[in-house]
């Protein structure tokens, strides 16, 4: 039996949102149809395709068996169908019997199977017949799921009507997740984004309009240093403008093998350090207005996960978050950076934490003897989480 196990497999992509970790992973479309930016290399070498509708409902059942195996390995475990620590460790521990499918499933279970994510990159590229049926067999297969999200261009959401996403929503889609990265035309420009602010808006106001969630994207930093007022500034008048359920920040990391990172060796774009990004997150936070979305920073490679909170009651406690960085002495501020980038400083009351505060210290002081580069030795920490 164990061995026919390792047939059922369904297929999964490489990526998903950071707030989907404890969703299943459904693959409607593979990797992405623009795969131009500048910044991104997710999809590298890998070509677009749509999965036809009978490919992704196969991979929803097949799930769905999976499922049913886990909770009948549970009951033979003595757990009453519980998908517990001990059920995942059984699963996790059999690797020559469960591959990724169970493991997958396994975790989802775990996490209480209440959302799912559509893959990859732009799932409303479908039609949105083969779309809503595929949202509706995963609804009626799965009665414990509260959330399905997928990711969607701008220009994808800006072309399709209003009504056909009323209708994903009335099939059960949750939220959409939209890369916005900036609102600037001459910053998405550079960077190959492949739509404009005015894109942006449209794609983001007729989401919205559809009584959908909407989750948007920015990277600070994205601009450089010869952008960075006019990306902090546009960015904000766009989400001004849509509205977006949520606001979710993701600092710049140049990575090998993009076109961003050729432009740096080449002299043609020069990025933000640290403090510089958060100088500027200050002032697209300045320039949000007349928006109730919730602005969150969940991401390592922001300096301050503290941003987060509620528009507009929160503003100014986010402001002020950030004003009691630039407030601290220089070596708390050289301190706090390589606690983060190392992973262990999650909030700024994490300095009053005097013994790690004085090993981190210690890391600082070889630096300024002279044993490094801090800069780079901090950018470095900073790649391991991309």
């Amino acid at each position: 039996m164990e061995r026919d196990l390792q047939c059922r497999t369904f297929e999964q992509g490489p990526i998903r949102p950071p707030s989907e970790a404890k969703s299943l992973l459904i693959r409607a479309t593979r990797n992405c149809p623009w795969n131009r930016c500048a910044f991104c290399h997710s999809y590298e070498g890998a070509r677009f395709s749509l999965r036809t509708r009978e490919e992704v409902e196969g991979d929803i059942r097949t799930a769905k068996a999976v499922a049913d195996e886990i909770r009948e390995i549970s009951w033979r475990m003595g757990r009453a169908g519980r998908i517990d620590d001990a059920v995942l460790r059984y699963i996790y521990g059999r690797q020559d019997t469960y591959g990724d499918a169970h493991r997958s499933v396994a975790a989802w279970l775990y996490f209480g199977g209440t959302s799912v994510f559509l893959q990859d990159a732009d799932s409303l590229v479908m039609k949105t017949d083969d779309l809503a049926a595929i949202i509706s067999l995963i609804r009626s297969t799965f009665p414990t799921v509260e959330r399905i999200t997928t990711y969607c261009r701008s220009k994808t959401a800006s072309r399709k009507p209003v009504e056909e996403l009323r209708r994903l929503k009335e099939a059960g889609l949750s939220r959409v997740h939209i890369g916005l990265e900036s609102g600037s035309d001459e910053v998405l420009k550079f960077v190959r984004k492949g739509v404009t602010a005015a894109e942006h808006i449209e794609g983001g106001r007729r989401v919205v309009e559809a009584g959908l969630s909407l989750s948007e994207y920015v990277i600070p930093g994205l601009g450089g240093e010869a952008w960075s007022k006019v990306h902090a500034e546009e960015t904000a008048r766009v989400l001004n403008a849509i509205g977006p359920r949520f606001i979710r920040l993701r600092t710049l990391q140049i990575v090998r093998n993009t076109l961003l990172y050729e432009k740096l060796k080449k002299g043609e774009f020069t990025p933000l350090d640290d403090e510089a990004v958060l100088a500027e997150i200050r002032l697209l936070l300045e320039n949000l207005e007349g928006i109730e979305s919730t602005v969150v920073s969940d991401h390592i490679l922001n300096l301050l996960e503290e941003v987060t909170g509620r528009l507009p009651e929160d503003k100014e406690r986010m402001l002020g978050v950030i004003d009691a960085y630039f407030a601290l002495p220089k070596e708390d501020r050289l301190v706090f950076r390589i606690g983060r980038r190392r992973g262990i400083y999650r909030s700024l009351a994490d300095l009053e934490d005097r013994v790690t505060y004085e090993r981190l210290r210690g890391v600082l002081a070889a630096y300024e003897g002279g044993e490094g580069d801090l800069e780079r030795d901090l950018r470095r920490l900073m790649h391991q989480y991309i």
